[in-house]
């Protein structure tokens, strides 16, 4: 038999699990696998001066894409 023997278990109290150590160390792993599979990132640049904008968008859950504030023109030179 090919079959498969899951283990299903319930807590009685939450189960509080530490991410960290999940996570730690993999991010170069992750870009590996980004780079070799040709994986890019959706990106939207906003202005500073549509901040206000942008967060109201936020709070609607109206980014689609990963966005960037470009404060390239409101730095002083």
């Amino acid at each position: 038999m090919n079959g498969k023997l899951i283990t299903f278990i319930l807590a009685d109290k939450p189960l509080e699990l530490p991410i960290f150590p999940l996570v730690q160390g993999r991010e170069l792993e992750m870009l590996d696998f980004g780079a070799k599979h040709h994986l890019t990132s959706e990106i939207e640049f906003i202005r500073m001066d549509y901040i206000n904008t942008a967060m109201d968008r936020l709070a609607k859950s109206d980014v689609r894409y990963h966005c960037f504030i470009d404060v390239s023109n409101s730095l002083t030179k």
